[in-house]
């Protein structure tokens, strides 16, 4: 099985980007991991590619799939035949979100 060809448009710590990361790992496919936090060329081509700001997103052999999980890339390379199956685990959660992003209570801050 030939593997894909793949640009992933990710942040250095997000919680999305790392499952993208961790599923890509898993599959063992060889992707280029570009920067949208420090670097705004690759930030500003991920707009221009996807027409969207959100990330991650992740072009598979010339198709961008914006604004798009680590379920969801696992989902989309296996429904495309692009990964085999495999018997390994991801090694981060695939469908987490940034810290920023966390939905829960915001701790209540008193001050004096």
């Amino acid at each position: 099985m030939n593997k894909p060809k793949i640009i992933a448009y990710l942040k250095p710590s997000c919680g999305w980007s790392q499952g993208v990361r961790a599923i890509l790992r898993k599959y063992d496919l060889p992707y280029e991991d570009r920067d949208i936090i420090n670097d705004p060329v690759q930030r500003q081509e991920m707009i221009e590619k996807s027409g969207q700001m959100l990330s991650p997103c992740v072009e598979v052999n010339g198709r961008m799939l914006p604004d798009i999980s680590g379920d969801e890339v696992e989902a989309y390379l296996l429904a495309n035949n692009l990964a085999g199956s495999t018997d390994r685990t991801a090694d981060a959660p695939t469908n987490a979100p940034c810290a920023h992003e966390a939905t829960g209570p915001i701790p209540m801050q008193l001050h004096r």
